[in-house]
């Protein structure tokens, strides 16, 4: 039997429906992902320097993980931050699994 379960985040909203395989796919989505759980907001050209990608790159890459409701972009005039979205129950569960990976 599988079993589903109806995930909002704390202010009751859906996130988008973007398959973990979709989120997981790729070396470079997972790196910033993982920096972004550990760092918590970046402007792109910092995590573009830590993740070691391309700024076009990473901006492909954070267009997904925006679309996941994961990470989200907070506009100070024409400066873009990158948060990683800790309040989201998937968000915390993938921080943790980081986390516990690299505890070992």
């Amino acid at each position: 039997m599988i079993m589903t379960h109806d995930v909002t985040d704390m202010n009751g909203e859906h996130p988008s429906n973007v398959p973990i395989e979709e989120l997981f796919s790729s070396k470079g989505r997972v790196r910033i992902l993982k920096e972004l759980a550990t760092s918590s907001e970046l402007n792109i050209s910092e995590l573009c320097r830590r993740v070691e990608l391309n700024h076009s790159s990473t901006k492909s890459h954070l267009e997904v993980l925006l679309a996941s409701g994961l990470v989200e972009e907070k506009k100070f005039g024409r400066i873009k931050i990158y948060r990683y979205r800790i309040e989201d129950i998937r968000a915390r569960s993938i921080r943790n699994l980081f986390n516990l990976w690299d505890s070992r």
